[in-house]
């Protein structure tokens, strides 16, 4: 696995949905990538940051920047 199949392959691991091959390339390209270990980790910790976010806690201004980033994304 390289790091670019790591990258597309993130959300599936995070939510276990990976089948049983595809996780143990996974977990072994992140024994040996110290680049994607920290990309994994910047990914946790963006999802227990976003998961604490309501409403009120963003300015107006943030919000509408982050609905213009997420505007038309799609998970395949």
């Amino acid at each position: 696995m390289d790091c670019v199949d790591f990258v597309e392959l993130v959300t599936d691991f995070l939510e276990s949905a990976l089948s049983e091959d595809d996780e143990r390339r996974f977990i072994e390209h992140l024994a040996e990538c110290s680049g994607c270990e920290r990309y994994l980790d910047q990914f946790r910790q963006t999802i227990a940051t976003t998961g604490e976010l309501t409403p009120d806690s963003i300015s107006p201004d943030a919000r509408q920047q982050l609905l213009t980033a997420f505007r038309g994304w799609q998970r395949d």
